[in-house]
């Protein structure tokens, strides 16, 4: 069963060329390391809610733009073993081009999944 991690960031607008230099960089290094699919989203249209919100998230400030990541791995194993290698022994990754303290971040188990790319029963 694949495993998927989702980050949600807020980005100073005026970075979105090193956000996407950043991710371009991190992306190869999840899928040199296992990743099915890494997808990195900008945030077009992205509401503000009454009660909860993207932007809300991520205390989103004046000049901000919400920052969308996934990243499809064969399973939580993998994923380990990858973070460790990224994050830990390699260390390349650990200073964002974000503001860290306020990215929100989990790892689900896809229950329904009708992807062209997993036919896995779901």
């Amino acid at each position: 069963m694949s495993y998927i991690d989702c980050i949600l960031v807020p980005v100073k607008t005026s970075n979105k060329a090193e956000y996407v230099a950043f991710a371009h960089d991190i992306d190869a290094a999840f899928m040199a390391h296992g990743a099915l699919e890494v997808v990195d989203c900008w945030g077009v249209d992205v509401p503000d809610g009454e009660v909860t919100s993207m932007p809300k998230a991520v205390d989103l400030q004046e000049g901000e733009t919400v920052g969308f990541a996934w990243i499809r791995w064969p399973s939580r194993e993998v994923r380990d073993a990858a973070y460790e290698k990224i994050f830990t022994e390699d260390g390349a990754f650990n200073e964002f081009p974000f503001d860290g303290k306020r990215m929100i971040f989990g790892a689900f188990e896809p229950i329904v999944d009708l992807s062209s790319q997993n036919k896995e029963a779901s």
